[in-house]
């Protein structure tokens, strides 16, 4: 995968954030601030919170309280709850999330489309896009022509396509073997890096979070219980 930074990189910025789930509170008074260019991983056993709040970060969910600020933008708070499509970001899910009746390129232009780019501007992404996910040639394929770890490159071509200032992932590599996972997790590093942009990372899988992120936020019960850095990890 190749690229250059594309989109300015805002920090994320979470006080006192708070959920509950039918009187039970499966986040309970988180704050967190993730620097501007920088992937976080929320690491923690199924049931911790972690996909929960990644849900709060995308405008999915709305807090019982707390507020969430991109930058200086407050997004979630005081009666304030942008929607996903307000926020500037992209999404990459582990189900690949893919319209199996369009094609790989029409897939990745969507969110251009919602957005009302000009085409030309879009064929332009697109084909960036797909270029840096390394399938320049399978923009003409259908998603079921494609291995999983081609689809989920084309759930992360989608993601980035309209150059958002944060990207979420939602254990997007789960599905996948263990080889291929290995191999995806370190392209998706090298394009985190030069990308540049503020990432939030959900995964059970402590090795992913060591490759991927710089920052791991060690969840449990609802909490955010250590917060460490990582020295090396890939693609930075």
């Amino acid at each position: 995968m190749t690229a250059k930074s594309v989109s300015p990189a805002v920090p994320i910025v979470i006080t006192g954030l708070s959920h509950d789930f039918g009187g039970h509170r499966v986040l309970d008074n988180i704050h967190l601030r993730v620097p501007a260019g920088t992937t976080l991983a929320l690491l923690g056993p199924s049931g911790c919170g972690k996909s929960t709040l990644l849900k709060l970060l995308a405008g999915l969910l709305q807090p019982a309280h707390g507020e969430i600020y991109f930058g200086s933008r407050r997004v979630t708070g005081r009666q304030v709850c942008l929607p996903p499509e307000a926020r500037d970001i992209g999404m990459v899910f582990q189900d690949y999330a893919l319209w199996p009746h369009m094609s790989v390129a029409q897939n990745i232009d969507f969110p251009l489309r919602m957005r009302h780019i000009p085409r030309t501007e879009r064929v332009r992404r697109v084909g960036t896009a797909l270029a840096r996910v390394g399938l320049a040639e399978y923009g003409h394929r259908k998603p079921a022509e494609l291995s999983g770890g081609q689809q989920q490159r084309v759930a992360l071509a989608r993601a980035i396509v309209a150059e958002p200032r944060i990207l979420l992932f939602d254990e997007p590599l789960s599905n996948l073997d263990r080889d291929l996972r290995e191999s995806l997790c370190r392209e998706m590093a090298d394009l985190l890096g030069q990308l540049g942009t503020t990432a939030v990372y959900v995964t059970h899988d402590r090795s992913e979070a060591n490759r991927l992120a710089r920052q791991i936020a060690h969840m449990a019960q609802g909490r955010i219980v250590d917060i460490t850095t990582v020295e090396t990890p890939w693609g930075k």
